[in-house]
């Protein structure tokens, strides 16, 4: 297939453009900062078009009608959930710009969103409850795939709006749990400041996420919602003990140093069923 993905440059979106030139697709890769993406090991196998897509002359430099299917995974601001500018500013732009992919002819979309449009539910969640968002991020998320679900009763995409948990691995923001634990851990600190480590989450690695999002992309009539997670819950102490064990590390947790965050309930994980279902199903578009 001929693949579009935005966000390119981003943690998912490294991984995800070599691995779909791994499986042979065609993939054109987009971003705004030329600088980021030419010291990627895929640079020079992908196309590389530096774009803002949210700029007036996107759609032109894109040339949607080329490509047969579009991997959404650009956000911006992030990991400030709780920014306005991701309501007032980014949902009204990706509104336009995928509504101007589908107007252009792109037949098959698949866009990222969040486990957080749950918002502050316990439990396993899983595709059939209703989104309950308790952050601006997660409004808006949310939002866009009301919109994009009632634009396609007026033109014709499949869409699957792939609901991340959460991920680590290489190439994690800098402030994320393991990648400041990892930091400390190359400091030689003896001393490592977390919450109190009690929450369950859902996690993976990026790799996993990965192949995950590219086995939707091949199997585009598994149209919906689809939570892009484990299905397994593991406190988040019980992460970074293991985390440290396979360092070889010898590094003591401050537990309950920082405050549980107040944006995300104390434990919650994803219904892997419906994912689980589209790996099991006969591959139905041929690279």
């Amino acid at each position: 297939m001929k693949i579009l993905v935005t966000g390119a440059t981003g943690f998912i979106g490294n991984h995800v453009v070599a691995s779909l030139l791994e499986r042979g697709h065609v993939v054109t890769a987009v971003a705004r900062d030329p600088s980021r993406a030419i010291i990627l090991p895929w640079y020079g196998r992908a196309t590389f078009i530096p774009c803002d897509i949210y700029g007036p002359e996107a759609l032109k430099q894109l040339q949607p009608a080329n490509f047969d299917t579009v991997m959404h995974l650009a956000w911006p601001g992030l990991p400030n959930y709780k920014a306005l500018s991701h309501l007032d500013q980014t949902f009204q732009a990706e509104c336009l710009f995928l509504k101007g992919l589908i107007q252009s002819g792109i037949p098959h979309l698949l866009v990222s969103g969040t486990c957080f449009e749950y918002g502050l539910r316990q439990g396993c969640l899983n595709e059939a409850m209703t989104p309950n968002p308790a952050t601006p991020y997660a409004v808006a998320k949310n939002s866009l795939r009301c919109y994009l679900e009632s634009l396609k009763k007026e033109l014709p995409f499949r869409l699957q709006w792939a609901r991340l948990f959460y991920m680590h691995g290489v190439g994690q923001n800098p402030g994320s749990l393991l990648a400041q634990l990892d930091s400390a851990i190359e400091r030689g600190d003896e001393l490592f400041n977390m919450s109190g480590g009690e929450q369950l989450r859902d996690y993976l690695k990026v790799e996993e996420i990965t192949s995950y999002l590219i086995a939707l992309i091949e199997h585009p009539a598994s149209e919906g919602i689809i939570n892009v997670c484990s299905g397994i819950p593991i406190s988040v102490r019980k992460l970074v003990e293991d985390f440290i064990d396979k360092r070889g590390a010898s590094i003591r947790l401050n537990l309950g140093y920082y405050k549980y965050p107040d944006y995300e309930p104390m434990a919650f994980w994803g219904d892997s069923t419906k994912l689980r279902q589209v790996l099991h199903a006969p591959e139905d578009t041929a690279p």
